[in-house]
């Protein structure tokens, strides 16, 4: 703290170092993020036996599994505004009872056109929370943890996919498909009024707006009852330039005009992928004749393995950055290429194939979603994240309409284009590190912000 009624908050941070306070945020935020991944991959499982009970061909399911995505296309915008405007806090519990509310909706479609429509509206809830989930944590944690605790949270969203994998294998063939939304409809409402009451706002988020001065005040008293806060004090992000307002052309000022859209694009390959894997995995192995249980416990160990890589990777990913981020969209090429052919082997070589690719494919997500939220400050965090994952969503989209459009090739050979998009990301994001790299040593301030 310098200067009698100004306290910097940062510093604060640093000096406390990890508390309870930032260890109960980050519980509440991977409960939070759980169900987003159930909800995200929920509708994956559910497709083939949609495909059975409502008798329809496998190619009519393009418009249903990228439905969300594209409500995530303006969703993620939308709420990421809220974030920055009217809190975190705020944006994570109205993106909750949203997609929660569509979701539980969606068990009772039916049609196509009814759950298209649902799954649309339901992504726009889908969106808000990986961007403010991200921008909570990052906001109050100590420099040294700020990428660590963002990804350890973020890490956890695809064990709700896996969580998803596993109701379907157990649950759907004695409930049908319908247990899969009820469930992911009825969770999100009630862990949104929970965290209500349990969840803190952001720290940075509070010191940058007068109204929360109050909140501001008793959250400084519970983590530092020896600081002593005047009435009059300033709170100050000292290691942060913030932007006059959030108009997204504050997101391209500051050395950012060509990493901006780089990283957009970045997030775009890297979901064109991840979403086609996750869309049609457990449809294209029915169709190779592998059991639905099989297939249903490979698409659920590929959500188990990016947890696990988010987890094993946090602190590499801390360190590096973009460049670790660009090793691993090398290493998912030949693994996400191989998945194919590891289902003509044998039942463990497809586990392990799904696994690893999962542990690669979100490793990288779980770090652009935070390296990418960080080259911001905190008055354009929220923002920035959510046009990163909704301008980003236009792969996501891409990837299932592609895999409808090339269904009639073979398994293998569908799995070896999907790699692609894996190869142009590893360019697109060694890129991103060149320039950011440059970018802070012209400003060497800028690395204390992120």
């Amino acid at each position: 703290m310098t200067g009698e009624a100004e306290i910097q908050v940062s510093r604060l941070l640093d000096e406390r170092g990890l508390s309870a306070f930032q260890i109960k945020m980050l519980m509440w935020t991977i409960l939070i993020g759980i169900i987003d991944g159930y909800d995200i991959g929920a509708i994956a499982f559910a497709a083939p036996h949609l495909v059975e009970s409502w008798g329809i061909p496998r190619h009519a399911l393009g418009p249903v599994l990228t439905a969300s995505n594209i409500g995530v296309l303006f969703g993620s915008q939308l709420m990421g505004f809220v974030g920055d405007r009217y809190g975190r806090k705020t944006a994570l519990i109205i993106s909750n009872v949203v997609f929660g509310v569509l979701t539980f909706a969606a068990a009772y479609s039916t049609d196509l056109t009814q759950l298209f429509w649902l799954r649309f509206f339901a992504g726009f809830g889908i969106g808000g929370v990986i961007p403010n989930l991200v921008a909570i944590n990052a906001e109050s944690s100590p420099r040294k943890l700020r990428a660590t605790l963002a990804i350890i949270a973020v890490g956890c969203v695809p064990m709700g996919g896996a969580i998803a994998g596993f109701v379907s294998a157990a649950l759907v063939p004695h409930y049908g498909w319908q247990i899969l939304f009820q469930i992911g409809g009825i969770a999100p409402i009630v862990f949104a009024l929970a965290a209500s009451f349990g969840l803190s706002e952001s720290i940075k988020y509070m010191a940058l707006h007068e109204s929360q001065r109050p909140r501001m005040t008793q959250l400084l008293a519970s983590i530092r009852p020896d600081l002593k806060v005047p009435p009059n004090a300033r709170f100050v992000i000292e290691d942060e330039q913030q932007a006059p307002a959030s108009n997204p052309i504050y997101l391209f000022r500051n050395g950012l005009w060509l990493i901006t859209p780089l990283v957009w694009l970045l997030f775009s390959l890297n979901l064109m992928g991840y979403f086609f894997l996750i869309s049609w995995t457990p449809t294209l192995l029915a169709a190779a004749r592998v059991s639905q249980s099989t297939s249903a416990l490979a698409g659920a160990l590929f959500q188990v393995g990016g947890t696990v890589g988010a987890l094993v990777l946090c602190w590499w990913l801390q360190r590096h950055r973009f460049f670790a981020i660009a090793i691993l969209f090398v290493l998912a090429v030949p693994v996400v290429a191989s998945i194919g052919f590891a289902g003509l082997t044998s039942q463990a070589a497809l586990l392990g194939a799904t696994f690893a690719a999962g542990f690669l494919v979100l490793g990288i997500q779980a770090g652009i979603n935070v390296a990418g939220a960080l080259i911001y400050p905190t008055s354009l965090r929220a923002s920035g994240s959510g046009w990163e994952l909704g301008l980003g969503r236009l792969g996501s989209i891409i990837g299932p309409l592609l895999g409808a459009l090339f269904v009639g090739l073979s398994v293998q050979q569908l799995y070896v284009w999907s790699a692609l998009p894996f190869a142009a990301g590893a360019i697109v994001c060694f890129t991103v590190h060149i320039l950011n790299t440059a970018r802070i040593r012209a400003n060497p301030e800028l690395a204390k912000a992120q």
